[in-house]
């Protein structure tokens, strides 16, 4: 009980100073839209790193990625490297066109600015909107049961508990500071997720005996832990890898990590961005990694009696003093906030920019449609699947293949028209979700690369009959 009391008080600090910084935020916002939805386009390349990785990584890092690893392994190393290989090129190639033409359009969402500038925009817009409210809400959603996973684990909490503090704590500093709070805090949250992590894998890898021992224990527990080369791939690593690193690539499609490149302060500032979010981001990567690998050492009774999923808290509990505990819990608490955060305001965007443009300039209006937004995601979080791995690669497909193409299209300032602009987006996600749930294929090669290699040949064949045409 003494222990529980000890936790529950350096959590509480750390969600405290959250929302406080958070509201702080509110005191240098402007009574605007593109403020509320943008920060005024003047977020500082430091912040936008520090924000981009805490939203990108979110709870698939601390409670998927771990439990990922736990189950299959070093291999668990591909999807990390594939994945940061594609980001890597998204924001070499696409992050700072769109930072230039979004200003030049006075586009405040990724929806407007997919639709401008072709006839039937406002078609376009409404349609993307809905993908993004759809997916990103269920994305969202998957944020708070990751955070509500790791406060039962701790303290045997109700999952629903979890769900609606984390709800409560992502309302208060959003509706107070819009966007700017978000990145704020994420900023904040970025830094505890990074130091935790470290903190909880050095210890842990001290408990397994070192390097040497900790890999000795995982090839007598099934070689296949330490197999470089994933098991049971029909078609051969290179379209695995390839797979994840088009995965990383789906960045484009996540409206709440696009908009981060729309406020960055100047477009000459996405090149320093880019590299400190890798660097940092990859540190956070592979310290997932090594304690999901730890954790199949010190706990293996989690695979027959367990969930892998909750391996970092266990593994908290099971190594830290009190203190450090509360700790780490808050940094994935923080990871799930400062995800579902940013993910809430994209689809108040969308809802209240693009769904209903009459209203895309009444800040008060802006303000309505994130608690509008928030109490949809909580109920569609309380009722839904546990599994947040599972719950955030689709959600990642389906924005990724459905908006991804498109937005390349528009950022690489290629014609395109209203009915092929849609056709890209439905086929898209058809076909990702085809892959998914019908073929049941995305073991062997993740859904995105179809996905987006659908989307973009409805483009290839539009291109051939408009060259045909002229």
């Amino acid at each position: 009980m003494v222990d529980q009391i000890g936790i529950i008080i350096t959590f509480i600090f750390f969600l405290l100073l959250f929302t406080g910084v958070g509201t702080y935020s509110a005191t240098k916002k402007q009574a605007t839209t593109t403020d509320y939805l943008l920060a005024s386009r003047q977020v500082n390349p430091w912040l936008t790193a520090l924000s981009a990785m805490a939203t990108g990584q979110s709870g698939l890092l601390f409670i998927g990625q771990v439990g990922f690893a736990y189950n299959i392994g070093i291999s668990a190393i591909w999807l990390i490297i594939g994945w940061a290989i594609g980001d890597y090129l998204a924001w070499l190639f696409v992050f700072k066109p769109l930072r230039e033409q979004s200003e030049a359009t006075a586009s405040d969402t990724v929806s407007s600015f997919l639709g401008k500038n072709i006839k039937g925009y406002r078609l376009i817009a409404l349609f993307s909107a809905i993908i993004t409210i759809i997916f990103l809400g269920s994305y969202a959603a998957a944020q708070l049961v990751a955070g509500s996973k790791a406060l039962n684990a701790v303290f045997g909490w109700n999952y629903n508990l979890g769900i609606i503090v984390g709800t409560v704590i992502v309302v208060i500093y959003c509706f107070s500071g819009g966007i700017r709070a978000s990145i704020w805090t994420d900023a904040l949250q970025g830094i505890l997720m990074l130091g935790s992590l470290l903190l909880l894998l050095a210890i842990a890898i001290i408990q397994c005996g070192g390097f040497s021992n900790l890999w000795a224990s995982l090839k007598q527990i099934d070689p296949n832990l330490t197999n470089f080369s994933p098991q049971s791939l029909p078609l051969g690593f290179i379209p695995f890898l390839i797979g994840w690193i088009v995965a990383g690539f789906g960045v484009v499609g996540q409206p709440h990590i696009m908009v981060r490149a729309m406020a960055i302060d100047s477009p000459k500032n996405i090149a320093f961005a880019r590299n400190l979010k890798l660097s940092l981001g990859l540190t956070n990567s592979f310290s997932a990694l090594g304690i999901g690998l730890t954790a199949r050492v010190l706990l293996p009774e989690l695979l027959t009696s367990g969930d892998p999923e909750l391996a970092l808290p266990y593994l908290s509990l099971e190594l830290l003093p009190v203190v450090l505990v509360g700790l780490i819990l808050a940094g994935l608490f923080s990871a799930t906030m400062s995800t579902a955060d940013s993910q809430i305001l994209s689809c108040s965007a969308a809802l209240t920019q693009d769904v209903f443009p009459g209203m895309s300039q009444s800040y008060n209006f802006a303000k309505i449609g994130t608690l509008t937004v928030t109490a949809v995601i909580l109920v569609i979080a309380l009722a839904g699947d546990n599994n947040v791995f599972a719950l955030v690669t689709f959600a990642w497909s389906a924005l990724a293949s459905g908006l991804g193409p498109l937005l390349l299209v528009k950022v690489w300032q290629q014609p395109v028209n209203t009915i092929t602009a849609i056709a890209m987006m439905v086929i898209g996600i058809a076909t990702a979700l085809t892959w998914n749930l019908v073929l049941n294929l995305s073991s062997v090669v993740y859904e995105v690369l179809p996905g987006m290699v659908a989307g973009m040949a409805v483009y290839g064949i539009y291109r051939s009959l408009y060259s045909f045409k002229t």
